[in-house]
C-alpha cells in the first residue's frame, strides 16, 4: 500500500508539472519544468496535432490544465466571453459571456479580448478586457462570482482596455483597477469580497501587464506595472512601498517585471529600454535605486526570462541575452525579430510578432538556433501595424500558440 501511494504520489506530481496554469507558467516567470521535448525541429516544424481557425478574436495565451484549455476571446464589441476546449482535439466543452469588449474606440483601434485564465484546482479566475472580473466551476463554467473593476472600485484602464490576468497567492486574488481610489485591490478568491483597496500616489490608470508577488527588502510585496511606471506594495496591507518610472515612459506598459532576491528588472516596450532596481528597507517603506537603465537589453512586450545571472527575450531585432545584474550584452540575433519568449529543457521558444516559431538553445555563450517555421493557416490583420502578441505555451508535451482568432497545437515530445 505505501509503494502504491508514493506511485500515485509521484504521477500526481508529474501531472501538476505538465500544466500550464496561468499567465507565464506555473510560477508566473516563463519557465516550464517538462522533460522528455524535442531538442531540435524539423525543417518543417514539429508534428501539428491539430488547428483551430475561430476560436473569436484575441491577444491573450490560454492556461492548460487537467485535459482542458482556457483562453479568452470575443465576437464583435458585445460579446467577450472564457471558453473551455479540450486538449485532444480543441473541441469547445464550454463558452460563457463576461460582457463587452473594453475601450471599443481606442486608438490604434485594437479591441480584443487579452488576458490569460488563472487555474487553481476547480476555480477558474477571468478578467475581461472592460474590467469583468470572474470566478467560475473549471467543470461547467457556472459563475460563482463577479466584480467589476469599472463600476465596483471606480477603476481607470489605460488607451486598450484591460489586460491584466489575475494573481491568486495563497487565499487571495490580486487585481489592479487603476485610478484614484483604488489603484490596486486584493479580494478573497473564495467569495470576492475586499481585503484591502490600495491608492498609488498619483492616482494613474492602470497598465497593461499582470502583478507577480515577491520577497524583498524583508516585506513580502505585490509588484505591478502601471500607467507611468512600476510600483510595490505590502501584500497583507496593501500599504504603498516604492515606485520606479524610468521604464515607464512609453505608450504601452505590458510585460511583466523580473524579480530576483531585492532586485527587479522591467521594461517599456521597443526601443525604450529596460532598467534594473535594488530594493532595501526604508523608513517610508521600501527604496528602489537604479542600478542600470539599458536601450538594448531584452525589452519588448513579450516578456523576458532569467536564467542563472542572463535575461533572454528579444529586442526590436531580434532574441538577445545580457547579464541580469549588469545590463551587458552576450549576444543578440536576428530573424525572427521582436515576440514573445519561454524557457524548457535547455530551450528557449520564440513566438515571434511577425508570426513565427523559433526553438533556440538556452545558452549565455551564443544564439544557436535549433528549428523555426512558419505556422499553416496564419490569420488576416486589419492593419499593418497588429502583430502576433501572444505568448507561446508549453504542457503535457505539447507547444500552444494563439494568434488572433487561430490555435495551434504541436507534439514537442521527444519520445513517441
Amino acid at each position: 500500500m505505501k509503494g502504491s501511494c508514493m506511485l500515485l504520489a509521484v504521477i500526481a506530481a508529474a501531472a501538476w508539472g505538465a500544466d500550464w496554469p496561468q499567465f507565464r507558467g506555473p510560477q508566473r516567470n516563463g519557465i516550464s519544468q517538462e522533460t522528455g521535448l524535442l531538442k531540435e525541429w524539423p525543417a518543417q516544424g514539429p508534428k501539428l496535432l491539430w488547428r483551430l481557425s475561430d476560436i473569436g478574436d484575441g491577444y491573450g495565451a490560454p492556461a492548460v490544465v487537467g485535459g482542458r484549455i482556457f483562453v479568452m476571446s470575443n465576437r464583435g464589441t458585445e460579446n467577450e466571453f472564457v471558453q473551455a476546449l479540450s486538449v485532444e482535439d480543441g473541441k469547445t466543452l464550454w463558452t460563457v459571456r463576461l460582457g463587452k469588449v473594453g475601450n471599443p474606440d481606442m486608438q490604434p483601434s485594437y479591441p480584443m479580448a487579452r488576458s490569460t485564465p488563472t487555474v487553481e484546482g476547480d476555480r477558474l479566475y477571468v478578467q475581461s478586457s472592460d474590467g469583468d472580473l470572474a470566478c467560475l466551476e473549471t467543470a461547467s463554467g457556472k459563475v460563482l462570482w463577479h466584480k467589476s473593476l469599472r463600476r465596483d472600485f471606480g477603476g481607470q484602464p489605460g488607451t486598450w482596455a484591460y489586460a491584466e490576468s489575475p494573481l491568486i497567492d495563497g487565499d487571495v486574488l490580486v487585481a489592479t483597477p487603476g485610478g484614484k481610489g483604488t489603484t490596486m485591490v486584493a479580494l478573497d478568491k473564495r467569495t470576492g469580497a475586499v481585503i484591502w483597496k490600495s491608492a498609488a500616489p498619483g492616482g494613474e490608470p492602470a497598465g497593461y501587464a499582470s502583478a507577480s508577488v515577491i520577497e524583498a527588502a524583508g516585506r513580502r510585496q505585490y509588484v505591478q506595472f502601471l500607467d507611468k511606471g512600476v510600483i510595490g506594495v505590502d501584500a497583507k496591507t496593501g500599504q504603498f512601498l516604492w515606485r520606479y518610472g524610468q521604464s515607464g515612459g512609453g505608450p504601452a506598459n505590458i510585460a511583466m517585471p523580473v524579480s530576483h532576491g531585492d532586485f527587479v528588472y522591467s521594461t517599456n516596450a521597443r526601443r525604450f529600454g529596460a532598467g534594473l532596481v535594488r530594493l532595501a528597507a526604508a523608513k517610508d517603506g521600501v527604496s528602489a535605486e537604479q542600478v542600470y537603465f539599458e536601450r538594448d537589453v531584452p525589452n519588448t512586450l513579450g516578456g523576458q526570462v532569467l536564467l542563472g545571472d542572463t535575461i533572454y527575450g528579444t529586442n526590436q531585432d531580434g532574441p538577445v541575452a545580457a547579464v541580469f545584474s549588469t545590463g551587458k550584452i552576450r549576444w543578440r540575433a536576428e530573424g525572427i525579430g521582436p515576440g514573445a519568449v519561454l524557457y524548457a529543457e535547455g530551450r528557449l521558444y520564440f513566438h515571434g510578432e511577425n508570426g513565427d516559431v523559433a526553438l533556440a538553445e538556452a545558452s549565455p555563450a551564443a544564439y544557436r538556433e535549433k528549428g523555426r517555421f512558419t505556422p499553416a493557416g496564419q490569420p488576416k490583420r486589419k492593419d499593418s501595424k497588429e502583430r502576433a502578441w501572444s505568448y507561446p505555451v508549453v504542457a503535457d508535451g505539447r507547444l500552444y500558440f494563439r494568434d488572433l482568432g487561430a490555435l495551434w497545437c504541436y507534439d514537442v515530445r521527444s519520445r513517441p
